[in-house]
């Protein structure tokens, strides 16, 4: 008489099994979609905005602290969009919302180009910014921890005062992150430098970046759990 291992009837088990096999297939096949996606890691992806804003002019030339127009990149997990009224802080229309008032601050009011933003003004609605980075769902990345610990906006975001155009200039993939947490040191700098692009080590020769890391408790360990809620 033929004996088996396992009994008959646990044969029912082997058409589940091959349903969880391709469901973890389909799962894996969707991250790896996902952490190759274009918009994550397509160098270079430069879409069209609705106002034709340049960094170049704005961080570049006149100096402005990219925190002015991103005001919580410092304090919480993401960095806000400019809300419509901090642009008009300088761009505002020769009338106020109501009418009739002039405008303290007038550049360029009555630029063509810069329709959109008064339209915002007058309306309530948004300007509709098409996004340039964004990382997969499943990744967790908090502005202020690096901000904060002197990991400057060139790190990721590459020379913006120099765009004309903004553009992804890093491919952000996890491969990326990962050399920088395996290795921090040339990617940190005093924290009052973190929004000076053009700075280098030759500027702060002060600067001691060991003492930074101990100082500012910066761990480089690879903890998949921080970035992978």
């Amino acid at each position: 008489m033929q004996r088996f291992l396992f009994p008959r009837w646990t044969n029912k088990f082997l058409a589940l099994l091959g349903v969880m096999a391709a469901a973890g297939g389909a799962y894996a096949g969707v991250l790896f979609l996902g952490a190759t996606d274009p918009v994550t890691l397509n160098t270079g992806y430069r879409p069209e905005q609705p106002v034709p804003f340049s960094h170049a002019l704005h961080a570049g030339e006149l100096k402005m602290d990219c925190r002015y127009c991103h005001n919580s990149v410092d304090k919480s997990a993401h960095s806000s969009i400019p809300a419509t009224q901090t642009c008009i802080n300088c761009h505002s229309p020769k009338t106020n919302a109501a009418g009739g008032t002039p405008a303290l601050s007038a550049i360029h009011s009555e630029s063509a180009k810069l329709k959109p933003v008064h339209d915002s003004w007058r309306t309530g609605e948004s300007v509709d910014w098409v996004r340039i980075h964004r990382l997969p769902d499943y990744v967790y990345f908090n502005h202020s921890a690096h901000v904060n610990r002197g990991v400057s906006c060139v790190t990721c975001h590459g020379r913006v005062d120099k765009m004309e155009v903004v553009h992804q200039a890093k491919d952000q993939s996890m491969a990326w992150c990962i050399d920088c947490h395996r290795n921090p040191e040339p990617h940190l700098r005093p924290v009052d430098q973190v929004t000076n692009l053009a700075w280098t080590p030759e500027m702060s020769p002060e600067f001691d970046v060991s003492k930074h890391i101990k100082d500012n408790n910066i761990n480089p360990q690879e903890n998949c759990a921080v970035c992978h809620r």
